[in-house]
């Protein structure tokens, strides 16, 4: 089996990211004997820190990054991708709205020809104004980027590490998943898109609903169009087709 790093980028969430690394643990020993967890805490201000390294002490396959000042959900991811070692890499968020127990289900997928496993939430268990706002998203990016993923953003995706090798990244915003999954598109690189469970968030809060945050992610946005649609100059690979699989229950 190809060794396997999953990591999680961490921002204030005490509540979630300790069962979050038992949970890694578990999947990850029953998939290979070759595993890494990694948590990046992004200057985390509530405990996070000094439970992770409690944590550590039961858990050596974890490593734990700290960030002395917040870098940003893409500064996390960042950080992240820079230190997975191992031939496949998985990230999920910190804050546990998704169900990792579902990481057993993309490990059959990635057979070979594939790079990426892109999951695609079921139904987004959230607020009805952020479902709204959610799906706007989705609409204007898809416009802006010709992106053939259904769900770009979503945080759950199996990559194999000579996919993430053919790209740069540098965004340290949330605009980085459109970064990511744009550049690896332009590279060829062969998704197949597979169905998971969205969960209310259990304990923490949302960062990016905030006026400022909004703003900065528009400005991103742009910059990216305009590096990736407007400037580039040499024409991409030929995208292989794209496969997803049904939603199921």
């Amino acid at each position: 089996m190809p060794s396997l790093t999953i990591f999680f980028p961490c921002y204030n969430d005490v509540g979630t990211i300790g069962g979050l690394v038992v949970t890694a643990d578990l999947v990850a020993k029953e998939y290979t004997s070759d595993y890494e967890i990694i948590v990046v805490d992004d200057g985390s201000t509530d405990g996070s820190r000094e439970l992770l390294k409690r944590v550590q002490k039961e858990y050596p396959r974890l490593k734990s990054i700290f960030h002395e000042r917040n870098k940003g959900y893409g500064g996390a991811l960042l950080s992240g991708f820079a230190n997975a070692s191992k031939e496949l890499v998985f990230y999920t968020d910190g804050d546990a709205q998704y169900d990792l127990l579902e990481l057993r289900k993309l490990f059959p997928v990635m057979q070979d020809g594939i790079d990426i496993v892109n999951g695609y939430k079921i139904f987004r268990s959230d607020p009805l104004y952020r479902i709204i706002m959610g799906e706007l998203y989705l609409a204007m990016v898809r416009l802006l980027f010709g992106f053939r993923v259904r769900d770009v953003d979503c945080a759950f995706r199996l990559i194999r590490r000579q996919a993430l090798e053919k790209i740069d990244l540098h965004h340290t915003s949330g605009v980085i998943c459109l970064e990511l999954v744009k550049k690896l598109e332009l590279a060829g690189c062969h998704f197949v898109e597979y169905p998971v469970h969205h969960y209310c968030r259990s304990s923490g809060k949302s960062q990016f609903f905030q006026l400022r945050r909004l703003v900065h992610t528009a400005i991103d946005i742009s910059v990216l169009w305009w590096e990736l649609i407007i400037s580039r100059k040499t024409p991409s690979r030929r995208c292989l087709p794209l496969i997803s699989l049904g939603a199921r229950e």
